[in-house]
């Protein structure tokens, strides 16, 4: 079989469970993994694959019907123009998060004082945020946090790669015991899990059955169980004219509005770039 030949199968049978664009993106994708030329080149040339790229093609297709996503499958996914190390352990970083990131970047950028600010990025995850963060506002002192020892690892290793100076704890959040080892922050930024269970049964496999659950999904009856925490926490550790910037489920917004509210923080809802109400930024 030729590498065109197998190309074409890889498509075909991708076809079967995405449509037929996504089918075709993640292809070039593997390919290009694979491989390491981009499609144009791999047309032009007379490039036949080893036998291991061939086995490790087969092992990447069989992955894939699986509903692995292909982030994982490839251990990869890039966020703010960086590539991040990826696996089960961590979500995968979503384009809506990185108009998280950008928020906060801006709003930095634009204040009269943004030497030296500390930053805390609760749930770090895969540590995309806060890395972003870090790599675009090197003056600045970035923590991040999470209740995963092996998401911490993804974060480190991917910290180490970017090579930036962030301080990692592990810590359970919710916890409210372990709050008198923080400092106070110039600003705190989350992408908590926020989807109740009861929406579990709408999200397709690739999510369900790969993506860490812990970092996904809330108790239905208390949904916004991590924005009360980070209210309260903000009362005692967030700095006077400080900032909390939060990522939310697109159908509650306004009831995160609220909750700020409640700790008489001023809010304001932002809109993702699908007039989506993802962000909520709060401060006093």
């Amino acid at each position: 079989m030729t590498t065109t030949q197998l190309y074409n199968h890889f498509l075909k049978e991708l076809k079967n469970i995405y449509e037929e664009r996504e089918a075709s993106n993640i292809t070039d994708w593997i390919f290009e993994n694979v491989t390491h030329l981009k499609k144009w080149e791999r047309r032009g040339s007379s490039f036949q694959l080893s036998d291991k790229q061939f086995s490790q093609l087969k092992q990447y297709l069989s992955d894939l019907l699986n509903h692995k996503p292909v982030q994982y499958v490839l251990n990869e996914e890039w966020f703010y123009k960086m590539k991040f190390f990826v696996n089960e352990h961590v979500l995968i970083p979503r384009p809506e998060t990185e108009e998280l990131v950008s928020c906060i970047i801006n709003d930095v950028r634009n204040a009269k004082n943004n030497e030296q600010l500390k930053i805390l990025d609760i749930g770090t995850g895969s540590g995309c945020i806060a890395i972003s963060i870090k790599k675009e506002l090197e003056q600045c002192e970035v923590t991040a946090v999470d209740v995963s020892k092996k998401a911490l690892m993804v974060a480190k290793k991917n910290a180490g790669m970017l090579k930036a100076n962030i301080k990692f704890e592990k810590i359970n959040f919710l916890d409210e015991s372990c709050w008198n080892q923080f400092q106070e922050y110039d600003i705190l930024v989350s992408n908590p899990p926020y989807i109740p269970h009861k929406e579990k049964q709408t999200l397709s496999k690739n999510v369900t059955e790969f993506e860490p659950g812990i970092a996904l999904f809330v108790p239905d009856d208390d949904p916004f169980i991590f924005y009360n925490s980070i209210a309260k926490f903000a009362l005692s550790h967030l700095i006077p004219g400080g900032t909390i910037c939060v990522e939310v489920h697109e159908n509650y917004a306004k009831e995160i509005q609220q909750i700020f509210s409640v700790y008489n923080f001023k809010s304001e809802i932002k809109k993702d770039i699908y007039g989506k109400e993802r962000i909520v930024s709060a401060g006093k």
